[in-house]
């Protein structure tokens, strides 16, 4: 059972802010979804990016998918909810204001919490969305028992949530996990954040596609180029790992390479913060099955003493798709193992 100091909520709302759709859930004391409700995200032409417009789009849909979650708790005589967690990618800081967000077209420097809050009339708390995640499988899903365990979000991008001895990490403003944006290859391919060489542009979905277009041009992969149309630069993830899937070696060669990108990673982490476990969650979970050896061989590789030490096991989310939102309605109880750190989570001024 999931329980505070205070004693738990009756229901708590969490919503997964994603680049192509709104996940809301409704969360009960135990940890029970008893509630769902989905909206496509909408994404305004490049002129619109960052306009007040867009912005305001974004927080009326999150206002939206809340309300649809309280009328189905009503009708169920369980709610009302008592508060709502939005998990966001980007840096929300520990005031739950998105400073930065490449990949969300509402613009940057956005009070989310507070207008959201507004809007819904209940305490709202905003916090990372991988942060969000690795709380999920941190108390219900697959590092339940662990006090140190690190989440890696495996998706466009790559995002990352830490707990450090029984407590989320957030960092000194809350910007902590922003792991995809290491810098692995300072003369690397140039990342949305404006950099070079993040680790999200080899080990992502996104740095898959890239491996595999940069294997296409150079003669390989003649498979997958066909199934992408004979354009080499039309090649997307989708095209490797159907063709890896059904035997094709070319394309597995080109999901090991992604492996060990993702074990370079990986195994950097892993000696800054001593993990019991790695889970590696998001979008790319149902095709991990694909390269998670090569993970694992590369990560043992790279790992100073990897046999002196205890195996870190890197094991695969079991929370699936509402990880982010369960973690964000986690997030949203006053409970300190979920959200220290989080100066804003008790809804000042309701």
């Amino acid at each position: 059972m999931v329980t505070s100091s205070s004693g738990p909520p009756p229901v708590t709302l969490g919503i997964d802010v994603g680049g192509t759709k709104m996940l809301g859930l409704a969360l009960d004391a135990d940890g029970t979804v008893v509630g769902q409700a989905v909206r496509a995200s909408s994404h305004p032409g490049p002129s619109a990016a960052g306009h007040p417009a867009a912005a305001h789009a974004l927080v009326a849909l999150m206002a939206e998918l809340a309300s649809e979650l309280q009328v189905g708790l009503e009708g169920a005589d369980l709610g009302p909810a008592s508060s709502l967690g939005i998990g966001m990618p980007g840096l929300v800081d520990d005031t739950g204001r998105l400073r930065l967000a490449p990949n969300l077209p509402a613009g940057d420097d956005l009070d989310v919490a507070q207008m959201v809050q507004r809007r819904v009339g209940m305490p709202v708390v905003a916090d990372n969305d991988a942060t969000c995640a690795a709380v999920a499988e941190w108390v219900l899903g697959a590092a339940v028992g662990r006090r140190h365990a690190l989440m890696v979000t495996l998706g466009t991008g790559i995002g990352g949530g830490i707990v450090c001895d029984g407590r989320v990490m957030r960092g000194a403003q809350g910007f902590a996990g922003e792991i995809g944006h290491m810098v692995v290859d300072p003369s690397g391919p140039r990342c949305t954040c404006g950099k070079r060489g993040c680790w999200e542009r080899f080990a992502s979905g996104s740095g898959l596609a890239r491996l595999a277009r940069e294997a296409a041009h150079a003669g390989r992969l003649g498979a997958v180029v066909h199934m992408a149309g004979d354009d080499p630069d039309a090649v997307r993830g989708e095209h490797v790992t159907a063709a890896a899937a059904g035997g094709d070696e070319e394309a597995q060669a080109v999901l090991d390479e992604l492996g060990w990108w993702i074990a370079v990673g990986l195994s950097n982490l892993a000696l800054v913060l001593d993990p019991e476990v790695i889970v590696m969650g998001g979008g790319m979970v149902p095709v991990m099955p694909l390269f998670l050896d090569a993970v694992r061989a590369g990560f043992t590789e790279m790992l100073e003493g990897a046999d002196r030490r205890p195996e870190i096991p890197i094991v695969a989310a079991v929370m699936g798709e509402q990880a982010g939102a369960v973690g964000a309605a986690l997030v949203a109880r006053d409970d300190d193992r979920y959200a220290a750190g989080l100066g804003h989570r008790r809804g000042a001024g309701i």
